[in-house]
């Protein structure tokens, strides 16, 4: 049996996997006999050091000699290897595990034949594997002992002298100028270094993708040769590289499909013409055209360009189904059940122009919704929005009937493509006729409300993980000038401030927290509309309350929202066994009627969760009760979402 390891070498004497020339410095040495074919159906050969008399042993009568048939006619039997403890690759016993025909069947019944194939078989494999390693000489054989009335196959090594090259030979790299010096150190093999297979082809493939980064497209970098020389233990290894010219980046080219076109890649593409050639920037052109998912699959290759000095880039697209249909199902204790379905066209207005039609149904919210969205908007990951909204929101702070339209360019981030810096920037224009009542009498009343605001965002994202993070740091802030029309026109500004960080404290415990602040200035708190104010409590402020119940309150126990917020959460990711964590955490905030936030009269919050980590991020379930609540606060709250709280 032999393996290859993506190398072909030309080697002397026997070497399993490898090419095989002479090598006069060996010529006079006694050649090792080359590894036999295994073929099942062949008869058995002896079985070496058996050590129990199979299937001939054990005592004449009845009785025993039944109970012997049924022993050595199929029995259980374990395995072990010698001589390998010395040699320091960790992934030798790795690949041994998963490549052997013992390790495969541990544990089941097996007969003489069937243990002598297995125990044959998995000779050759480890002498493959050592002569990998470097071992050329080395030396495998297999025995059964009996041991507490059940075989054991040993697989016993000599692994002989360590090779070492000689010589190392790459030519060709010359003609690249100045960065000849750093392409032969990413090959990294040297004089001396042991001849290990893994260390070859990870020096090749080094070579190819530094190669293409530093300019050159069209390199051709060849198979290396190796050349052992068993007297000395010693080989050589040549490689030949024919570098080509090297390039910059010319036009994008692409054929008429049903997607976009060549300039609309272009914008996608983090290189522009002039820029020199890199396959690190071709590979993250192919991840983001991919990412769009208006695309099954993507080919794009280097080619000539009538200049000697540009490289063009063709581009070929396969259309993917362009629709979406999408559907969410959600509780919140105080926000209660909500169900929301979508339809999405993404790309009715190419490119990348996706009309999206939403419906929300839930015990306090209705919603209706159309969205214009134009991703990577004259460049990538820029997000153009526009959106018509109607909704009915039934809060226990205000009821508000809300005509809205509203829109946005913003720079994105995603779990493809994390980005440091985000930001938004924005308008809206807003009709809605609202319902709450008066604080000091608690009647009802009803105004309608016009405002115009600008909101803007800027966020720096420094954590390691977009759903999941588990070191570093976030900063976000957000100001939005905001003009109000209910009997008069006046201005004010929201501003809120929000920061969160994360520390490994084990390989399995993540400690986290976040603060918030808020602030409202330039109008009184009566004045601004009820949707409008701060509020806190909730899955994503203090757990254990309801949504927005903390605060003042009006005198019918309701909140009536404030002028400015400070919160705070504390908690401790823990994972337990597979993919599921525990996280007790730990929270406080309150409402304020004055502009600047206080840090007095918190209201804190403490409970468990529970998460699952998918492979798309955690799934949350938290449980939390109120530490000091208020009359009318609930005994305990749920939140179910995806991703941490924060």
């Amino acid at each position: 049996m032999s393996l290859r390891f993506g190398l072909r070498s030309a080697v002397c004497g026997a070497t399993a996997g490898l090419l095989v020339s002479a090598c006069p410095a060996a010529r006079a040495q006694q050649t090792p006999p080359p590894e036999p074919v295994l073929d099942p159906n062949s008869p058995m050969a002896p079985l070496p050091d058996l050590g129990v008399a199979w299937p001939e042993l054990g005592p004449q009568s009845p009785e025993d000699a039944k109970a012997t048939e049924t022993v050595h006619g199929d029995a259980r039997y374990s395995y072990r290897i010698e001589g390998i403890d010395a040699i320091p690759s960790p992934l030798l016993r790795t690949r041994f595990d998963q490549l052997s025909t013992l390790a495969a069947n541990d544990g089941q019944a097996a007969n003489a034949a069937q243990l002598d194939r297995r125990a044959r078989e998995d000779a050759g494999l480890l002498a493959s594997l050592l002569r990998a390693e470097g071992y050329y000489d080395a030396r495998v054989t297999s025995r059964v002992e009996p041991a507490d009335g059940r075989p054991v196959v040993v697989i016993a090594a000599e692994p002989g002298s360590l090779y070492t090259f000689g010589g190392v030979a790459v030519t060709g790299l010359d003609t690249t100028g100045d960065k000849a010096a750093a392409l032969r150190e990413a090959f990294g093999v040297k004089e001396g270094d042991p001849v290990n297979a893994d260390k070859i082809a990870a020096g090749e493939a080094n070579l190819r993708t530094l190669i293409g980064n530093r300019g050159f497209p069209f390199a051709v970098v060849g198979e290396p040769s190796v050349v052992v020389d068993h007297a000395a233990h010693t080989a050589t290894l040549a490689m030949t590289v024919a570098p080509g010219t090297e390039r910059k980046f010319g036009k994008i080219t692409a054929p008429d499909n049903k997607v976009f076109g060549a300039k609309h890649v272009q914008e996608i593409a983090r290189f522009r013409p002039g820029d020199p050639y890199s396959t690190t920037a071709i590979a993250d052109l192919r991840r983001a055209l991919i990412q769009t998912g208006l695309v099954s699959s993507v080919d794009i290759k280097p080619v000539d360009a009538p200049d000697p000095n540009v490289v063009d880039i063709a581009v070929a697209l396969e259309p993917a189904p362009p629709h979406t249909i999408a559907g969410e199902l959600g509780y919140g204790t105080g926000e209660g059940a909500r169900a929301e379905v979508s339809w999405t066209h993404r790309n009715l207005w190419a490119p990348e122009g996706a009309l999206t039609l939403r419906g929300v149904a839930g015990t306090q919210e209705q919603l209706a919704a159309i969205t214009y969205r134009r991703n990577n908007f004259h460049g990538r990951d820029r997000v153009l929005t526009f959106q018509a909204t109607a909704s009915n929101l039934n809060r226990p702070a205000y009821r508000a009937k809300t005509v809205s339209l509203s829109g946005s360019l913003e720079r994105q981030t995603n779990i493809f493509f994390q980005k440091k810096w985000t930001w938004s920037l924005g308008a809206e224009l807003t009709a809605s006729d609202e319902r709450d009542v008066i604080e000091t009498t608690g009647l009802p009343r009803r105004q309608t409300y016009f405002v115009g605001a600008l909101p803007t965002t800027l966020s720096y994202d420094g954590s390691d993980d977009l759903l999941n993070p588990s070191k570093g740091f976030r900063l976000a802030g957000r100001l939005s000038p905001e003009v109000s029309l209910e009997g008069k026109a006046f201005g004010y500004a929201r501003v809120q401030f929000d920061a969160s960080a994360y520390r490994p404290v084990t390989p399995r415990v993540v400690v986290a927290g976040r603060i918030r602040l808020g602030t409202i200035v330039g109008a009184p708190r009566d004045a601004i509309a009820p949707s409008r104010r701060f509020y806190a409590g909730g899955g994503a402020s203090v757990r254990g309350y309801g949504y927005q119940d903390i605060g003042p309150r009006d005198p019918n126990n309701d909140p009536i929202g404030g002028r400015s917020l400070s919160e705070f959460s504390l908690e401790a990711r823990v994972k337990v066994f597979g993919s599921f964590g525990i996280v007790p955490f730990f929270d406080g905030g309150n409402i304020y009627t004055s502009a600047l936030p206080k840090f007095t009269g918190f209201r804190y919050g403490t409970g468990i969760g529970v998460r699952y980590y998918s492979n798309f991020g955690p799934i949350r379930i938290d449980v939390g009760t109120p530490v000091n609540p208020q009359t009318g606060d609930p005994r305990v709250a749920v939140y179910v979402s995806l991703g941490q709280a924060f």
